[in-house]
């Protein structure tokens, strides 16, 4: 035994010949340990040898010659990076991605997610009939499916286009696997209907996912009605479907998913979906379906989402909710559902996720026991008709990690006892009747992680909070978004702002702040999104806020803020309306229009490299548009109207190649408005009210020098001077013909006519 590994020794009658001549004496079954030792070299190099055939099957087996050669015409048409390693050279058991059957000669799995391949699906492919998993997940295919594509893969049992470029209709096909379990074509651009045919035989189909296609028609029911025991996934989300959801979902016995958000369905949900017990996902959201939600489903109770969003559903919210002790996440935003909370919503207490915002809702918040909810963490309450203050039973949800009530009629302050959310990161009570800022303010600092703080249109007319001697100390650390806007606030932009290192996102819009911007807000590292429009502030355009590290291009790819739980709106103005949730969304951009600012714009502003909105309308700033602002490349909104600006329009400016916004109106410009680029684009009012300009979007011919300097006649000539004029011209033009050469009869012409105008 070597290393724990029995060698066994073969006891031979017969001593090999190039040992007897080597001058061995043995005896059958006797040797010498020198034969011994020849033996067992001789045993482990065939040891070795039988090992190493093993691991190449190819040495004994070879594939399919047709399934290597279809192969081959699908790679030939296919780009990939790296190449892969296809060649003639290897057997095709052996190539990247394919896997063969127990006998090694047919090929059963073609196996390539996220491989970079680029090209078209070769009909070829087909041909390779004993595949059984087919995954092409994340590449970029693109073109239609071949005709007849699923009814020659009689074999197949999953197959994964999803995350391609494939476009078309689905491939006729009079039938198809009827081994097929899962079966994935989302996220392309497939489209048509789904036809009766497709799947037909498909009977133990457990996935089926088309979702972000652009499929129309009405939705397949044929699909879970052929496979009503074994399916349990259903997507059809993000196309076109219209009409209303087919019956037949309660006869799936298995169904666990069922997704057709985004689409154009109508009508009510099925009156069977509750005889479905094991469903735990219902996702219908951003839709067309109306009437009241049935109360039967509160009898589905493995249901763990329900999602009906952005629909037009009527009616109270399900009272008896509490039934759905699963539950995790109770999705009914954007619906126009009314009455109160069930109070049997608090048996729920397994729910992570409650969002009822834009709806009718109302009642007494203070008065809704939430304390039941111990595993909530998303509450958002937000535009629908809820009063009273804010309810103190959420300080026993200790796992919250975002609240919005805006757009209720909440009062009075924040109190203290929300510093035991410590998980809190977002809170947004806007356009409520909050009051008494300093009391909110000191309470919101005792929640350490708060990221987002969105207080606007509250406090009207008291004055910005000064907590300069305790937010070194205590909060507000880790905020990255603070929002104040419309608050008719009084004082002055806060100097304490300048000590939030992490923030990013600063709106202090329509207020009626005074004084100077704080040049300290050059310290701030991340800040990118400035609104301070709509104040009385007054004093330059401080040329600290060029040095902005966010804005100057210091920070490269990390410019943004962190991940938001809820989607925030903000209306810089009515025209640029945004949605963001998340990173690289908003835009980076400094809004200081509608206040008493003066003086020139500081050349220094060309520093901004990442700048992308710059709005500096209706101050007081006077003199020429810096030619710098050329340098900030990817500026997409440029607004400088109602100033008193002078000079020329910066010729440089048709190279902002992304300008998709501007407006220098109503200023006291002067000279020739530049063409070419995006100024082609822009409309006649955003040169309005500088009657110095000229150029055709503002309808003013351009005059050059020598035509301004020209002295006007004093009288209209008479006929005979005109004669005279002529003649004198004429004699002059035969001079300089005679001694500088004759004109071009054209040349003659411009000659005589600009001749004759001093005349």
């Amino acid at each position: 035994m070597i290393d724990g590994i029995y060698l066994m020794v073969p006891m031979v009658e017969k001593v090999p010949a190039h040992w007897q001549t080597s001058g061995v004496k043995a005896r059958p079954g006797h040797f010498s340990h020198r034969d011994l030792s020849k033996m067992m070299e001789m045993n482990v190099v065939l040891t070795i040898v039988s090992l190493t055939l093993g691991c190449f099957p190819s040495a004994i087996y070879a594939c399919d010659e047709a399934d290597a050669d279809s192969l081959l015409s699908f790679a030939s048409i296919v780009s990939s990076s790296p190449s892969l390693n296809w060649s003639n050279s290897i057997d095709c058991c052996l190539w990247e991605g394919i896997t063969c059957n127990s006998d090694l000669t047919r090929v059963t799995r073609l196996w390539l997610p996220s491989r970079g391949l680029r090209g078209p699906v070769a009909p070829s492919l087909a041909n390779v009939n004993h595949l059984t998993h087919l995954n092409l997940y994340r590449n970029s295919l693109f073109g239609s499916l071949p005709p007849g594509f699923f009814s020659s893969l009689n074999n197949l049992q999953i197959i994964d286009f999803s995350h391609n470029d494939l476009s078309g209709k689905l491939p006729s096909s009079s039938s198809s696997s009827s081994r097929l379990e899962d079966v994935n074509l989302s996220s392309n651009r497939m489209g048509g209907d789904i036809p009766s045919w497709f799947l037909k035989g498909a009977w133990n189909l457990s996935s089926f996912d088309v979702s972000s296609n652009q499929f129309t028609g009405v939705m397949p029911s044929h699909i879970w009605i052929n496979s009503s025991r074994s399916i349990q996934f259903l997507d059809f989300s993000m196309n076109y479907f219209s009409g209303e959801i087919p019956r037949g979902l309660g006869s799936c016995l298995n169904l666990k998913v069922f997704r057709a958000g985004s689409n154009s369905l109508k009508g009510s949900l099925p009156h069977d979906l509750h005889k479905s017990a094991s469903i735990e996902e219902l996702s219908v959201p951003q839709n067309q379906l109306s009437g009241p939600i049935d109360e039967a489903i509160a009898n589905v109770t493995n249901l763990r989402i329900i999602e009906l969003s952005s629909n037009g559903f009527t009616g109270p919210i399900l009272a008896e909710t509490g039934k759905l002790y699963n539950l995790q996440q109770l999705l009914l935003q954007n619906n126009r559902l009314n009455g109160s909370l069930p109070s049997s919503l608090m048996d729920c207490t397994n729910l992570m996720l409650l969002n009822l915002r834009s709806n009718s809702l109302l009642g007494d918040l203070s008065t809704f026991n939430f304390s039941k909810l111990v595993q909530l963490r998303v509450l958002d309450l937000g535009y629908n008709d809820f009063s009273g203050n804010f309810p103190q039973s959420l300080f026993s949800c200790k796992s919250l990690t975002a609240v919005r009530l805006s757009a209720n009629r909440i009062a009075g302050h924040i109190p203290p006892e929300i510093s035991h959310l410590q998980s809190l990161s977002f809170m947004a009570i806007s356009r409520s009747n909050l009051s008494n800022i300093a009391a909110t303010f000191t309470s919101l600092m005792g929640c350490r992680n708060l990221t987002a703080i969105i207080l606007s249109h509250n406090f009207i007319g008291e004055s910005m909070p000064e907590v300069e001697m305790t937010v070194n100390l205590r909060g507000f650390q880790n905020l990255e978004l603070l929002a104040l806007v419309g608050c008719q606030l009084q004082g002055r932009v806060p100097a304490w702002l300048a000590t939030l290192r992490n923030l990013r996102v600063l709106d202090l819009s329509q207020n009626r702040l005074t004084g100077q911007i704080p040049p300290s807000f050059s310290s701030l590292p991340y800040l990118f999104y400035i609104d301070l429009s709509s104040n009385l502030l007054s004093g330059l355009f401080p040329k600290q806020l060029t040095l902005l590290p966010a804005l100057s291009g210091e920070m490269g790819n990390s410019l943004g803020l962190s991940p938001l739980v809820l989607p925030i709106f903000v209306v810089p103005d009515i025209s640029r309306m945004r949605l963001f949730n998340g990173r690289f969304v908003l835009p980076p951009a400094i809004y200081l229009d509608s206040n008493g600012l003066s003086g020139s714009i500081p050349v220094e502003i060309g520093q901004l490299k990442s700048l992308h909105v710059l709005s500096l309308s209706r101050n007081h700033f006077y003199g020429s548009i810096p030619d710098e602002i050329a340098q900030v490349t990817i500026l997409e909104r440029l607004d400088l109207s109602s100033n008193s600006l002078t000079g020329k329009i910066p010729a440089s400016l048709v190279g902002l190649h992304f300008l998709s916004s501007f407006s220098i109106a109503f200023n006291d410009l002067d000279g020739e408005i530049p063409s070419g680029g995006q100024f082609d684009t822009f409309p006649s009012a955003s040169f309005e009210g500088n009657p110095k300009l000229c150029g055709s979007i503002v309808q003013r011919p351009c005059f050059t020098q020598e035509e301004n300097d020209a002295p006007e006649p004093k009288h209209a000539p008479e006929p005979e001077d005109t004669i005279v004029g002529l003649a004198a011209g004429l004699s002059f033009g035969f001079i300089v013909g005679s001694t500088c050469g004759f004109f071009y009869m054209d040349d003659f012409r411009r000659f005589i006519a600009r001749f004759t105008k001093f005349f």
